[in-house]
């Protein structure tokens, strides 16, 4: 309990700063402690938002390597299970836990039944700190899986030691990245209202680039086509740390002058929100190949800066319609549990909307374009696949082929704007 009062101490020390107006506002400076860091994704995003981070918590070799380069000055430790403590004074602590973890969290009822994964290491330093805030980051497949009994072990443990919780999945895009990429923000508090966090923005659901007759790069996963595609308009899908061939990769590009390319890694790190060559010190202790899975496993700064932002100052909680949850199989893509307990909340996806950079304008640096067999492989398996491709899809992609291959010139391709703007079913 020691830890939590230093916390709560700790809390009370404001940085003040004057608005635009005059007045003076108080603005918390959180203490951070990182679990599950990755390359700092959180954590880089809640110091652009004024908060310090005092322990990187990361496993893995490249990732360590990476987080030394650009975190000199804290305090990097290997395996959660063996971090016997949280630094003194920690007010918020940070994790993105793997969400396969929760398989077997899901497995059991209350808290004791995460004890046996890595979810419960961060239980186990939760519960022996009392850490006044925590701040969970995951993929929203959390939310279904086990049939929704895993979310409901995270949300039961975090009320059997005394928190109130709220979540939200948030889109990328909403903070002006050519990025689809949702992910659940969950913030938990012994001392304050989380719902002041992540519900005091709002903007409505993001739409489509109106495309007014331009043509606009597409992108997709050339390593799926079987059961997905991934089809994004004026965007890539979610960067990953993985794919169903096996190998971390790049997602590819439709340009609009029918070439199919791959990002480079340096654009591929912006679209996270980092600086280029964020991951370049991971190639002391891993192959290059292996930054793209850093890169696709980290977490979004921006997103994790209007976080940071929210945790500094709370803002006012916005009216959104509300219903009690009663079933648990399939969690709802907002909920908190303040007031008449577990409810769900009608918030859209984009809590802001920052100025869009389009695709092929975002990218700086030179993309490779999809070599022959990388292309050959993806159209062998959209043959045996059963999903509706966006009309003159495949034949742009085998058009690709042909000039990669020689038999056909490098031209434009006629793929009809309105059927480019439909998604893959």
């Amino acid at each position: 309990m020691v830890g939590n009062v230093t916390g709560l101490l700790e809390m009370k020390k404001t940085i003040v700063r004057t608005s635009d107006s005059g007045v003076l506002l108080a603005r918390t400076e959180h203490r951070v402690a990182g679990l599950f860091a990755g390359i700092g994704g959180l954590e880089r995003g809640l110091e652009r938002a004024g908060h310090r981070t005092t322990l990187l918590c990361e496993n893995d070799v490249g990732a360590s390597a990476v987080l030394r380069a650009r975190y000199p000055d804290v305090r990097l430790h290997g395996d959660i299970r063996t971090l016997a403590a949280l630094p003194r004074g920690t007010t918020l602590l940070s994790a993105g836990f793997p969400c396969q973890d929760l398989s077997q969290a899901g497995k059991t009822m209350g808290i004791a039944g995460t004890r046996s994964g890595l979810v419960g290491e961060v239980f186990r330093l939760v519960e022996k700190h009392q850490t006044p805030w925590v701040l969970l980051e995951n993929v929203p497949f959390m939310l279904q899986l086990g049939r929704g009994e895993a979310m409901n072990v995270i949300t039961t443990g975090f009320e059997a030691l005394g928190y109130k919780w709220a979540y939200r999945v948030v889109d990328a895009r909403s903070f002006g990245l050519p990025q689809r990429r949702r992910r659940v923000y969950f913030v938990a508090s012994r001392v304050g209202d989380p719902r002041e966090v992540l519900f005091a923005d709002d903007v409505g659901e993001g739409t489509e680039p109106e495309l007014k007759g331009r043509r606009v790069a597409c992108g997709f996963y050339w390593t799926e086509g079987v059961r997905g595609l991934g089809w994004a308009v004026d965007a890539v899908p979610t960067l990953k740390g993985g794919s169903t061939i096996g190998i971390p990769s790049s997602p590819a590009i439709l340009m609009p002058d029918g070439k199919v390319v791959t990002p480079d890694i340096r654009d591929a790190e912006r679209l996270q929100g980092f600086p280029r060559d964020w991951t370049k010190p991971a190639e002391r202790e891993v192959k290059k190949g292996a930054r793209w899975k850093l890169v696709g496993n980290a977490v979004s700064v921006p997103a994790a800066t209007w976080v940071g932002s929210r945790l500094s100052r709370p803002g006012k909680i916005l009216q959104f319609e509300t219903s009690p949850i009663d079933s648990f199989t399939r969690w709802p893509t907002a909920a908190w549990n303040v007031g008449d307990g577990r409810t769900a909340v009608a918030a859209s996806e984009w809590p802001r909307r920052k100025k869009y950079s389009s695709l092929e304008s975002f990218m700086r640096y030179t993309p490779a374009l999809l070599s022959a067999k990388a292309t050959a492989g993806f159209l062998k398996r959209t043959d045996i696949a059963k999903l509706r491709f966006p009309a003159g899809f495949i034949e742009a992609v085998r058009h690709h082929l042909e000039m990669m291959t020689g038999k056909r010139s490098p031209t434009p391709v006629d793929l009809s704007l309105e059927l480019a703007e439909r998604r893959a079913a």
